[in-house]
């Protein structure tokens, strides 16, 4: 009698692609067997390991940063061009992104990965990334746009943001405060870039433009094309399946609203003959621009790299300071009664008045910008960046980085490794931050990778913590945010860090001043 097992084996034999499902089923079973231990198995590499932990791809990066001195390497499967040193250590951050800057380019996967964002700052190197930096630093940084960035946070705060949680205080009701913030910064963003409010946070919570959708559908692409090999999401665009097919989608929605923007634009300076008043970027780089379709193509890569630095990174941010400070009462205590020194100088102010600050007035606040800083070192609103290998080279740490592969920083894990922060580094903790003297204490940016580090650095730094103190300050001076008990907060799928689930919130008042 021919025994089970021989029955199987010729079953398997005839029907390959059975065999092929059991190989696979057993191959995970033995991945899960052996937990979350970064396994090199052959043909396949470690694309497994990173498969199966893709759910939670910060915590793992975590777990394996600590097991192996701060850096890796990753070996992809066989063929794919997936290897990788992958790192969170200062020296080897420095060492790339600074004192041998010209040997680590942003190279050719990188670009490959973020073709929507087209031709702009993030994408481009060498002489046009170097002419389009100085262009974005000077328009950043001409005293009519800093006027008109100050103004338009101001006014957003006191007649969207205030008005708004002041709304649904009195409804009694939960919100998603990541939502809220998300249009915020949506809106502020816009009106910097475009000159226009869009005004998507309102107290009747307005249907989000399509754009809005079709950026983060196109974030959460962007990252799964980070985990699979090329070869793989290229035949998924190449079928309209799957994230790329979402990709797809949001690249025509996102092409069609900025290209009208642009020619609307274009429209309104020549029938106002210059838009002298506007302080809006569009206008800026269009007044030292010639019109064509040559131009458009550069100004819609430009606005819609601003577009995705504003509205995603500092909401992303912003979102996880409320959440750490709700867990930390002490750190809220402090900010107020920095804030309350503030609000005593002002005329005709109680308790009961809602409260608008200056964004000259947050700047000199210590403890407010060391609390931020906290934050963004734990919850880093760009939790990786990778770069390119030009010539074959030997990293601080001892690994060997070769020409062609690439180096993939993990931020997120760098914030949070006892080796570089201290047995404390888990820990929310804005006194780190403050010297003796009570002055804020320096922290160098190849430790502190919040806003990059090296030529490549965030230009946008200064103008992300005017926002980001601006809606702190209001919101905290204003109203107690209570989460909801038992809400999961988890990072989301996606290149920035916005949490998965939003945070639900509720808000009151009372005792908001005793905290």
């Amino acid at each position: 009698m021919v025994s089970w097992f021989t029955c199987l084996c010729k079953m398997l034999s005839s029907y390959p692609e059975i065999f092929l499902a059991f190989a696979c089923f057993f191959f995970i079973k033995m991945l899960r067997i052996k937990g979350n231990v970064l396994v090199n198995w052959p043909i396949f590499g470690m694309l497994p390991s990173l498969l199966l932990n893709s759910h939670r791809l910060h915590d793992w990066f975590n777990e394996v940063m600590a097991r192996n001195g701060l850096t890796f390497v990753f070996y992809g499967p066989w063929f794919t061009h997936m290897d990788a040193v992958i790192t969170c250590d200062p020296a080897n951050v420095n060492h790339v992104m600074h004192t041998n800057f010209s040997n680590f380019p942003k190279g050719s996967d990188y670009i490959k990965m973020f073709d929507i964002l087209g031709d702009g700052i993030f994408n481009s190197e060498s002489e046009s990334w170097r002419f389009q930096r100085r262009k974005a630093q000077a328009h950043l940084k001409c005293t009519r746009f800093r006027r008109f960035m100050a103004k338009t946070t101001k006014e957003k705060v006191e007649k969207a943001l205030v008005p708004v949680l002041n709304h649904i205080m009195q409804k009694g009701k939960y919100v998603d405060l990541q939502d809220v913030l998300h249009r915020f910064m949506f809106d502020n963003t816009f009106i910097l870039v475009f000159g226009v409010d869009p005004k998507c946070l309102s107290t009747d919570f307005p249907e989000l433009p399509p754009i809005v959708k079709a950026m983060d559908d196109a974030a959460e692409a962007v990252l799964f094309r980070h985990l699979v090999p090329q070869s793989w999401w290229r035949l998924l665009w190449w079928l309209k399946i799957g994230k790329e097919k979402k990709l797809y989608e949001a690249w025509k929605t996102i092409d069609n609203f900025v290209y009208q923007r642009i020619s609307m634009r274009r429209k309104e300076i020549k029938e106002t003959n210059g838009l002298e008043e506007s302080g809006d970027l569009l206008t800026s780089y269009m007044d030292e621009m010639e019109g064509g379709a040559e131009s458009d193509s550069f100004l819609r890569d430009t606005v819609l790299n601003f577009l995705f630095a504003g509205k995603d990174t500092t909401s992303a941010g912003i979102t996880w300071f409320f959440w750490i400070i709700s867990k930390n009462p002490s750190a809220k205590t402090k900010i107020l009664e920095e804030l309350k020194a503030i609000a005593a100088k002002k005329e005709q102010v109680s308790l009961t008045q809602l409260t608008v600050f200056d964004t000259e007035e947050l700047s000199k606040l210590v403890y407010l910008q060391a609390a931020l800083c906290e934050s963004l070192r734990l919850f880093p609103p760009v939790p990786f960046e990778h770069k390119g290998v030009l010539q074959t080279d030997i990293l601080p740490s001892g690994e060997t980085v070769q020409a062609n592969t690439k180096i993939i920083f993990s931020l997120f894990s760098m914030g949070r490794m006892e080796a570089i922060w201290g047995k404390d580094c888990l820990e929310f903790k804005p006194e780190r931050w403050i010297t003796e003297q009570g002055t804020l204490k320096f922290e160098p940016s190849y430790k502190f990778t919040a806003f990059i580090t090296g030529p490549r650095s965030c230009l946008g730094r200064e103008l992300a913590f005017t926002q980001m103190k601006a809606v702190a300050a209001a919101v905290l001076y204003n109203f107690q945010v209570h989460v909801m008990d038992g809400h999961p907060v988890s990072p989301k799928f996606s290149v920035a860090l916005h949490m998965k689930d939003g945070l639900m919130v509720r808000i009151s008042k009372e005792d908001v001043h005793e905290s």
